[in-house]
């Protein structure tokens, strides 16, 4: 049998920082008495429009941000793993440079 591959642990910091990062997205969309009012109005969008508008880019920016403090590295990974094996060569049909090949 062979083992699980191995993972690189990460800090309990960036673990904590993460966390926070996706529960503030969280609890700024979540909360609505912050933005459950129409002024200031930006153009002629009420602030809860414009502010939900807002929050969509944040909100992927924050999870990108927590995905890279979280993300494993790979190539402390493949390390500890070993290589797999080469696949054939397959070549396409009727380009067969072996015996029996038509010359």
């Amino acid at each position: 049998m062979s083992s699980p591959p191995r993972t690189a642990r990460k800090s309990p910091l960036a673990v904590v920082i993460a966390g926070v990062l996706l529960l503030a997205a969280v609890i700024a969309a979540f909360w609505v008495p912050l933005y459950a009012r129409s002024t200031p109005k930006l153009g002629a969008f009420p602030f809860f429009y414009w502010y939900q508008l807002i929050l969509v880019p944040v909100v992927a920016i924050v999870s990108w941000l927590a995905y890279l403090l979280l993300r494993s590295d790979s190539s402390a990974v493949a390390a500890d793993q070993p290589a797999p094996p080469a696949a054939p060569h397959a070549a396409a049909p009727g380009t067969e440079d072996g015996p029996g090949a038509a010359r």
